[in-house]
């Protein structure tokens, strides 16, 4: 194998690692190399649809920086966490009911060979390979069980960056502290040390720099600022933290979108195009009171859904969406949220379990065995009527990861309460007012023919967005750093 492999890892989760792979992706792919991501194991619940199967959206997203066809190779692992013990365990795209079963050390020996042999066909097949590691590599109870970070860096003959979060505090403290507690072997990997989110003047960490290069014989070759507004999906957590209330396209909204935020939201990266959508402002809602003055309710997905709709009601928000609804309100459920505004759950196998549905479709929703996993392009019906009545005749694409399989509610139906199809083949629905739309269809709003047509604007491209990712760190890095990663080691 001639390829060489960049691998970027953290001393925190949150440090950076995604979006500094990202970039370094595109840096190494628009000089004319072959270049594809690599995360040996994901922990997200946030999945694209991919050749073979689902991945974790972060690796989707650098194949697509890389300028690669995502394929399950790129993380081979993916565990979507169904509560806080509990994950669903995706090996190769699919799942494997026998691996969640399976205690987590046995598991890591079970499941390393498909990884080795995952990356050894990536590096066979291209240039350079960008690894992002997961957590932090120095977390000394998971080492003899490692199958993310240390082994891989070694099994793929790595050379590493090590990123911090500088505006948390701490951050020469973590790079040593990390850096102490590796195995020498693996510190002498280490090629530099990368400060993330720096606000202030650089020259002011002076002498830092110097005396954690003197001590650990690293240097620190890049210093990156706060960069709020990158527009990169962020791999987990809400698009809140510290941001500015007033920054960016919701300083002068006409119109507040809100997100019901429960705790098992899934495939929340589908919504940063209306982050940086002019005029429109995002809210992320765990109250009723986060709902007030919102002009569109949405019913994201879940990867717990009886769950989520169980707290979803305990904090009064079942009440808060039906005055929503019934006042005429914008409400859109997708897929897990499709699921919720139905009459009722139903779970024979003991995939989520059952629940009545906040009732405002007439559906029922059967959980299957078999997880629908799958790429797709449609079209929106003529002559929808209501909030949604811009959609009419719109083409989308999108994909769809649902073990439910949703149908009218026969019942109701023969009552004379049936569904208007929005979609075709199962894909969606609304009432017959219009107003309360679900469907299977994720990426909506990462679709530039939705968004003209409900907000009468677009976003900047994803591939804009690679390539100001890649100016970033060719800006900041140390000179010759980034191409000196791939040449061959001096001996």
């Amino acid at each position: 194998m001639n390829s060489r492999c960049v691998m970027v890892l953290g001393t925190t989760s949150g440090a950076g690692k995604s979006w500094l792979a990202t970039a370094l992706c595109r840096w190494y792919a628009r000089r004319g190399l072959k270049v594809a991501p690599f995360k040996a194991q994901n922990m997200s619940n946030n999945a694209r649809v991919v050749a073979g199967g689902e991945i974790g959206s972060a690796q989707y997203f650098q194949a697509l920086a890389a300028r690669a066809e995502p394929d399950v190779r790129m993380n081979p692992l993916l565990l979507k966490p169904e509560a806080d013990t509990r994950s669903q365990v995706v090996l190769l795209g699919r799942v494997d009911s026998a691996l969640a079963d399976t205690p987590w050390r046995a598991r890591s020996e079970r499941v390393w060979p498909t990884i080795a042999q995952s990356l050894d066909a990536l590096r066979a097949e291209n240039d350079v390979v960008v690894i992002e590691g997961a957590g932090s590599p120095a977390e000394i109870n998971l080492m003899a069980s490692d199958i993310v970070n240390l082994r891989v860096a070694r099994h793929a003959d790595a050379r590493c960056l090590l990123v911090t979060d500088i505006d948390r505090g701490g951050a020469f403290a973590h790079l040593f502290g990390t850096w102490s507690l590796l195995p020498p072997e693996d510190r002498a990997r280490l090629a530099g040390f990368v400060l993330n989110r720096f606000r202030g003047d650089a020259a002011l960490l002076a002498p830092a720099p110097q005396e954690l290069e003197r001590m650990t014989g690293v240097p620190t070759v890049a210093t990156l600022p706060m960069w709020w507004a990158h527009g990169l999906p962020e791999e987990d957590g809400l698009y809140e933290g510290g941001e500015p209330a007033a920054a960016g396209p919701a300083a002068d909204a006409a119109r507040t979108v809100a997100v019901v935020a429960y705790p098992r939201i899934s495939n929340l990266d589908e919504f940063q195009p209306l982050r940086r959508l002019p005029g429109v402002r995002l809210r992320w809602a765990r109250t009723p009171a986060q709902l007030q003055g919102a002009d569109t309710i949405i019913l994201p997905g879940s990867k717990a859904t009886s769950a989520d709709l169980g707290w979803l009601r305990a904090q009064g928000l079942d009440a808060a969406i039906a005055a929503h609804a019934g006042a005429g309100g914008a409400v859109l459920g997708i897929c897990g949220g499709l699921q919720m505004l139905g009459e009722a759950l139903v779970d024979p196998h003991g995939i989520d379990g059952n629940a009545a549905g906040l009732g405002l479709l007439p559906l029922v929703t059967v959980f299957e065995p078999d997880k629908t996993l799958r790429r797709c392009h449609s079209r929106f019906a003529d002559g929808l009527p209501g909030p949604w009545s811009a959609l009419s005749g719109v083409p989308v694409a999108g994909y769809e990861i649902h073990h439910g399989q949703t149908a009218p509610h026969p019942s109701l139906v023969a009552a004379g309460d049936v569904p208007r199809q929005v979609l075709p083949a199962g894909l969606g629905w609304s009432n017959a007012a219009g107003n309360v739309m679900g469907c299977y269809v994720h990426g909506l709003f990462e679709d530039d023919r939705v968004l003209r047509a409900l907000f009468g604007a677009g976003v900047p491209t994803l591939d804009s967005v690679f390539e100001g990712l890649a100016d970033y760190v060719d800006r900041y890095f140390a000179p010759g750093v980034l191409a000196g990663l791939i040449q061959p080691v001096k001996t």
